[in-house]
């Protein structure tokens, strides 16, 4: 029985086989490797907690301050805190008579929210394509962290979540979905996981699951349990990680059961979706064309 046991974790540590389960089952993530003498279990446990891990703050400060002036498409909005801490944000109308909705765009670690490659073209691309845009400031650390280095001040982003949610409330604006890229789709998912869906209409993930070498996803998606639709896009050459998780999205994207939830793969491309190469400008318009059937 042991070995059956233990043939069963290592076919669902295998990203191939995640198609093949018949659905509604859930592969369970295996327990994590230690990452030299730290044990990332502990990040496991603590997932979605505070912990006494802050934010680099002074480093988010000297970055909003370096890129506040060089805004030029949009306005500077600056969202408000419980505690009064204000985060810094991008908001730029829509170019349509009747626009169609929000989006809310969370950038990837170690960018920010006016991002030239992937963040930037994307807030400036979708207002071309009839929606409102809001790219919101995500906490950051050091230059050198790292995925696990990260994980710990994911609950950080949960009120910057809800607070863009609340500036589109604020202006009439329903039709709510989240966009978020790298580690910001991290982010998206964890407050996803601890609060639910029920504030958007949509989500898109793009590059979801990427880490870091060696070090493994600490907590799974949540979407077999959302009920708005889910667009999961990612890169043919984006990291080795979001590829291999892709058949394990997939599948619990197929458990959530929306007809409108859907997996694309964005062909010569990246992880960072670069201006320069066209790569970015496919993405735009896949992920417009994905939002229209909304």
């Amino acid at each position: 029985m042991n070995k059956i046991l233990l043939s069963l974790t290592i076919l669902v540590c295998t990203h191939s086989v995640y198609a093949d389960f018949p659905l509604p089952f859930i592969p369970k993530l295996p327990d994590l490797p230690m990452f030299g003498e730290f044990n990332p279990n502990k990040l496991r446990a603590e997932f979605n907690q505070f912990v006494g891990v802050d934010p680099y703050f002074d480093r988010e400060h000297r970055l909003v301050n370096q890129i506040a002036d060089a805004v030029l498409d949009g306005d500077v909005e600056y969202l408000t805190l419980k505690n009064g801490r204000e985060i810094f944000s991008i908001f730029m109308e829509s170019e349509a008579d009747k626009p169609k909705g929000g989006v809310i765009i969370l950038h990837n670690r170690g960018q920010h929210a006016n991002w030239s490659d992937t963040i930037k073209p994307l807030r400036i691309g979708l207002t071309e394509k009839g929606w409102h845009t809001l790219s919101v400031q995500m906490p950051v650390l050091g230059k050198e962290a790292k995925y696990y280095d990260y994980v710990p001040i994911f609950p950080y982003s949960h009120e910057r979540i809800d607070v863009a949610i609340n500036f589109y409330k604020e202006k009439g604006i329903d039709n709510i979905v989240l966009i978020a890229h790298g580690c910001g789709a991290h982010m998206a998912t964890s407050y996803i996981e601890k609060y639910g869906d029920s504030k958007i209409e949509g989500y898109i993930g793009i590059g979801a699951g990427a880490t870091d070498y060696k070090q493994k996803i600490v907590n799974g998606f949540p979407f077999h349990k959302m009920s708005v639709p889910i667009l999961d896009v990612y890169a043919n050459q984006d990291f080795s990680g979001v590829r291999k998780l892709a058949d394990y999205r997939k599948h619990l994207i197929k458990i959530a059961g929306n007809k409108k939830s859907a997996q694309m793969i964005i062909e010569n491309a990246q992880h960072y979706y670069n201006k320069n190469d066209g790569s970015v400008e496919r993405l735009i318009v896949k992920v417009a064309d994905w939002l229209d059937t909304l």
